[in-house]
């Protein structure tokens, strides 16, 4: 017997299809460098991302060659996301906070052809262009300002685009999408995204347990369109029709929460740091915003503190937390009350939503201890995070199979250290490389610095090894006080006797004004590491 479905491709030709006959009058808002407001509709979107895939083919785009984008969030850079595939090309997203020297290599690694660029990010351009020749430098007016000499003008390039378009021929499996990922050791690896995988992501990741995206949002996405695809979410908006606000280049916490004033958001998402000032920003401030009532914000890239959750909860907004990387395009897990812990207590409840959550559909997921042995799900035995399924990578781009990144039987191992409970909840307990080995035993960083932040005077906090005449390695905590704020070593100590063992508290303590940051927003314990390289305990 054979089943009688029709075999359609999946393909994000359909999504702009859809977005423009279906959706032609919801908006799509930017802010742009001047702190104005431009409107777009998807009407307007599905136009112009129509005449950009024309103008690429009548440019010599042929199919699979890699369109780099160097952009901040904006109408543009959303045209680049489904333009350039019905063009058959692949969209390279180009992380614009990495050194010049690593851009540059990233995009002669990918073979990128063709460069989109905001104007005001010329100078970064100038800083790598001698690593990696580009066919052409396609530079989007942001500022409003005309376009250098010597460069493409991407509205005159839309304007002259041939009108006589149709979509390139492709497969399901064609690529779309490219993305180097951030914090690995050696070199970026690059991961490229299929139109099968990413329509798959975008359905899975739309659904009511997950981001619950629906034509009714209003959707400001704080997370940068060229880290992991902005978490798939533009490609959901599109696919549901939902509103669009996008914030530029500017993501200082007074400027979200001003745009927030203008636009009131339904769903919002950024990196845990980004909300972390915002909400004390807002605190700071009485009266001088309102947070949109019922808002619901998906925070991931590092774990979310329980503070953080409380501290949003308290305005009656609902903070979710998604874990999942580059390499699962990326939503893997996502943390909401699951029906049968509906008689939980408060305190449990938040605790569950300060895990990581539970497996979206779509993906399996495994917990390998040291032995090799695949670990009960009973929270208590920890070993290495793995997953497998229809998005989630399974090699990089122009790189050997890596057997410590993949294993004999397909899964990707994902170097974070997990145990999942009875209920299927993830719970992270470090990277790795974050661990800390003190007399044979180990410590999650994490747990330490959730711990740490939910203290009253405490911003953030970051807790690295440093090395122990006697212990081999104890835990250093990097803190970072709030603004006219002060909490002694001996405060915080006793503050964390009642939540942990005493060896695993913390002795060592550094008040610092601020944690530096990878490229993504996360805490980049390297350069920490660095900086306590020869730190000494007294004698």
């Amino acid at each position: 017997m054979r089943a009688t479905m029709q075999n359609v491709p999946l393909s994000l030709n359909h999504f702009l299809e859809r977005a423009g006959k279906l959706f032609p009058r919801t908006e799509i808002v930017s802010r742009m460098p001047d702190k104005s407001y431009v409107r777009h509709t998807y009407a307007d979107y599905y136009r112009r991302t129509r005449q950009l895939a024309s103008a690429l083919l009548a440019a010599g785009l042929r199919k699979g060659d890699r369109v780099a984008t160097l952009c901040w969030n904006h109408h543009a850079h959303l045209e680049c996301y489904l333009g350039t595939p019905a063009a058959g090309g692949v969209m390279h997203t180009l992380n614009l906070r990495l050194s010049p020297d690593e851009i540059g290599w990233i995009a002669g690694h990918a073979e990128d052809r063709f460069l989109i660029i905001d104007d005001i990010l010329l100078p970064l351009y100038e800083q790598f262009k001698a690593l990696h020749r580009f066919e052409k430098v396609i530079v989007f007016p942001f500022s409003g300002a005309p376009v250098p000499a010597g460069f493409v003008d991407y509205e005159q390039m839309l304007r002259e685009a041939p009108a006589d378009f149709e979509y390139a021929a492709h497969d399901e499996n064609d690529p779309i999408a490219m993305c180097y990922t951030s914090g690995t050791t050696g070199r970026p690896k690059g991961v490229v995204y299929s139109h099968r995988s990413t329509v798959l992501h975008s359905l899975v990741a739309a659904l009511p347990d997950q981001s619950a995206l629906s034509n009714q949002d209003v959707v400001f996405p704080v997370t940068p369109m060229f880290h992991a695809n902005s978490w798939g979410i533009p490609y959901i908006s599109i696919m549901v029709g939902a509103k669009l606000v996008f914030p530029g280049p500017h993501l200082h916490a007074d400027d979200l929460l001003d745009q927030m004033q203008v636009d009131p958001p339904t769903l919002s998402l950024g990196v845990p740091t980004i909300w972390l000032t915002l909400i004390q920003n807002f605190e700071a401030n009485p009266g001088r915003w309102k947070l949109p009532a019922g808002m619901r914000s998906l925070v991931g890239g590092s774990a979310v503190p329980e503070s953080l959750i409380r501290a949003f909860a308290r305005h009656h907004i609902l903070i979710k937390q998604a874990w999942g990387m580059t390499e699962t395009s990326p939503m893997a897990t996502m943390a909401y009350q699951k029906a049968e812990l509906a008689g939980q207590t408060e305190d449990e409840a938040f605790a569950r939503m300060a895990m990581q959550g539970v497996p979206v559909p779509l993906v399996d997921l495994r917990i390998v201890g040291e032995s090799g042995d695949e670990c009960a799900w009973n929270n208590k035995d920890v070993g290495e995070l793995q997953v497998r399924g229809p998005y989630i990578t399974g090699s990089y781009h122009n790189v050997e199979r890596d057997p410590e990144k993949f294993t004999d039987d397909g899964w990707l191992r994902t170097g974070d250290v997990a145990a999942v409970d009875e209920y299927a909840y993830v719970r992270l307990s470090d990277r790795t490389k974050d661990l800390i080995k003190s007399g044979g035993e180990w410590i999650s960083s994490v747990d330490l610095e959730n711990a740490i932040m939910a203290h009253p005077a405490v911003a953030e906090a970051a807790v690295i090894a440093v090395s122990h005449p006697k212990w081999a390695e104890r835990p250093l905590a990097c803190v970072v006080c709030k603004p006219g704020q002060t909490v002694d070593t001996a405060t915080l100590r006793e503050f964390l006797a009642s939540r942990f063992a005493r060896w695993q508290v913390p002795d060592a303590y550094e008040f610092i004004d601020a944690i530096p940051r990878t490229s993504t927003g996360k805490f980049f314990k390297a350069k920490l590491r660095e900086r306590y390289a020869d730190w000494q305990w007294p004698a």
